[in-house]
């Protein structure tokens, strides 16, 4: 016997209804992290264009700011929070491995029932997430999935630590995502390099401490294979993305890559070879590397500040451990 299945009816496109943000609650600049590595704040500035970056206090938790930024969102969607139907959380942060976060998020959000998982995509989380939403909406299973990137990274820091220490800070980023008639979010390009799986990694892994062969695991990197890597690959991706989008350089309006370092920021912009008038996210800046939060930290700065508008192009990108990356072009709501 044949057994045909009824199938969700599809919807044409998704696109984002609004963004949400929360940085830690303490400003750090330069001058407070450079006696243990034996640095400055002019060598912080030139080589990462980092001038402070915000920290969590004690107190408060990866949890929290994810909240803050999910609850933003959501509140700015015109949805209300009983029509969301999904919930994706990309943290590399969240202290316990299982349950989630996002089915944590779920039940203080007051939306217990609903679809809710976490990604550990690292840098690429945050688009990793509206990949899998504009994939859960046009296929028929949601009609409203909130993505979050939220990272608390100070808890995996070392003081002494050289490679990446310094860049770090705590953040979350938040969008609400929704069905559309006519495709504003764009085809996702995603992937990984295996092969460098090891550049960017913790110090030790979570058996090793427990069994007293390791210190508390932090994150460190190979920066130069990191930097040549993310320049290379990063602008070649852009162009990918845009090509399956039906656009090109001169349609973009505004470009947030990972806000991983200055550097790679400005390199990156002029591999593609961007216009003058075209908005970039700098936020790395004041916030540092958030890893799964930049992105949407850079594009809510850029939104508030009324450098980016509704109805403008953007171009968003993460990419980091694992070597994971993945990006959009977007419509901004």
């Amino acid at each position: 016997m044949t057994v045909s299945l009824r199938a969700q009816p599809t919807v044409a496109g998704s696109k984002i209804l609004a963004y949400g943000a929360a940085r830690g609650d303490l400003v750090v600049p330069n001058d407070d992290l450079v006696g243990p590595i034996d640095s400055s704040d002019e060598w912080i500035r030139q080589r990462t264009g980092i001038v402070t970056r915000h920290r969590a206090s004690a107190e408060v938790g990866v949890k929290d700011l994810a909240l803050t930024a999910g609850r933003e969102a959501v509140e700015r969607s015109g949805i209300a929070i009983d029509e969301l139907d999904a919930i994706i959380v990309s943290t590399i942060s969240f202290p316990y491995p299982t349950p989630s976060l996002a089915t944590l998020l779920a039940g203080e959000l007051g939306r217990p029932d609903v679809i809710a998982y976490d990604i550990s995509a690292a840098c690429a989380g945050f688009c990793y997430g509206i990949g899998q939403a504009d994939s859960l909406i046009r296929s028929g299973s949601s009609r409203n999935v909130l993505v979050i990137g939220a990272e608390k990274l100070s808890d995996f820091v070392s003081p002494t630590d050289r490679t990446i220490s310094f860049l770090l800070g705590d953040g979350a980023g938040a969008a609400v995502v929704g069905a559309s008639e006519v495709p504003m979010i764009g085809p996702t390009v995603w992937g990984s390099d295996g092969d460098n799986w090891n550049t960017i990694r913790m110090t030790g892994s979570l058996t090793d401490f427990r069994d007293g062969n390791a210190e508390w695991p932090t994150l460190e990197q190979d920066g130069r294979t990191v930097f040549r890597w993310a320049v290379w690959h990063t602008a070649q991706k852009v162009r990918e993305m845009l090509e399956l989008s039906g656009l090109t350089v001169e349609d973009v309006d505004v470009f947030v890559p990972h806000q991983a370092n200055m550097r790679i920021v400005d390199e990156l912009a002029k591999q593609l070879g961007l216009g003058d008038d075209v908005v970039i996210g700098r936020d790395i800046a004041e916030t540092g590397n958030t890893s799964a939060a930049s992105v949407p930290l850079a594009t809510h700065r850029l939104l508030e500040e009324g450098k980016a508008k509704s109805g403008d192009v953007l171009v968003q990108f993460g990419f980091g451990a694992g070597l994971a990356y993945a990006g959009q072009v977007v419509v901004l709501p």
